[in-house]
Formats: C-alpha cells, sequence, structure tokens
C-alpha cells in the first residue's frame, strides 16, 4: 500500500456550506453542511478517485510543493 499526500482546500460558499477541492486530483472535490463533513466526505473522494486512476493505469503525480501568494488588486 502507498501513501498518497494531498493538499486540500476549505472553502465556505454564500449558503454557509463547505466545498473540499484537491486541487492535484482534477475534478476531485465535494461539499458538507460543515467543515468536518467535507474533510471526511472529500478523503473518501480522493481514495476512490486514486483507486480508478490506478485501475486504468493513469499516472498519480505527487505533489511538490504548496503555497499561499498574496496578490493585491
Amino acid at each position: 500500500m502507498v501513501d498518497y499526500r494531498f493538499t486540500v482546500v476549505v472553502e465556505q460558499d454564500e449558503d454557509g456550506r463547505f466545498l473540499a477541492i484537491c486541487p492535484g486530483l482534477q475534478g476531485c472535490y465535494t461539499e458538507g453542511e460543515t467543515k468536518e463533513e467535507a474533510m471526511e466526505l472529500i478523503h473518501d473522494a480522493i481514495r476512490l478517485h486514486l483507486q480508478d486512476r490506478l485501475e486504468n493505469g493513469e499516472p498519480i503525480l505527487r505533489e511538490v510543493e504548496s503555497r499561499q501568494v498574496r496578490v493585491a488588486v
């Protein structure tokens, strides 16, 4: 079993729901009523996404670095 690590970004939408996004896996996201629920669901989404990629012989890229950047507009 290989241990993968991915960055997850959690945002709150205008309705108060929480969106969890895994930027390293295109299209891998979920939402929940709470941050905790969103994080539980994104773990499952990531696992299923990885299983699908492995079953189809698709590569799984590893994150090298993530950072926050400040941009003034």
